[in-house]
């Protein structure tokens, strides 16, 4: 077989992980968002503070935290780095719950696995917390946003993608 242009793919296609050791530590930061869409008594309870779980933006919020020291133990082929930072911001919307991770690191590889998860488990916990008062709930959406360092610097999603 011929070289493979995938770096988590041998020239034999067998998977393994990506040899970072000879990169140089550099400060790197990545955002991601998803959203839980909702049914309107799903809203109603969230805006009025009467979901029978508690408070489910702030049990989210610490899950998202907390999932992205655990990325590594998810994704396979994810490099266990420190994680420096990490923030998860929810808000509501007409229809939905919003949900924005920032994660940081100076490491030798990128965050952006570490701000995808941080939302989609925040969106698995809104999720799980909802469903007493209806099952009326779709996560959508989960995208990386922004991320900075590393070799390919800087880039910003852009409306179209």
């Amino acid at each position: 077989m011929t070289s493979n242009p995938f770096t988590h793919l041998r020239g034999n296609g067998s998977a393994h992980m990506v040899d970072v050791t000879t990169k140089t530590p550099t400060v790197r930061v990545a955002t991601a968002e998803c959203c839980v869409v909702c049914s309107e008594p799903i809203m109603t309870a969230l805006r009025d503070e009467s979901v029978p779980k508690g408070d489910v933006l702030a049990v989210a919020r610490i899950a998202g935290i907390q999932a992205t020291k655990h990325t590594p133990d998810l994704i396979p082929l994810a490099h266990r780095i420190g994680v420096h930072g990490a923030e998860v911001d929810l808000w509501l919307e007409p229809d939905r719950v919003r949900i924005r991770a920032t994660t940081r690191t100076t490491d030798l590889t990128g965050v952006e696995m570490e701000a995808l998860t941080a939302v989609t488990v925040a969106a698995l916990t809104v999720a799980d917390m909802v469903k007493g008062v209806d099952r009326g709930f779709a996560i959508e959406h989960a995208v990386i946003t922004h991320k900075a360092g590393g070799r390919s610097g800087e880039w910003t999603r852009s409306d179209d993608q």
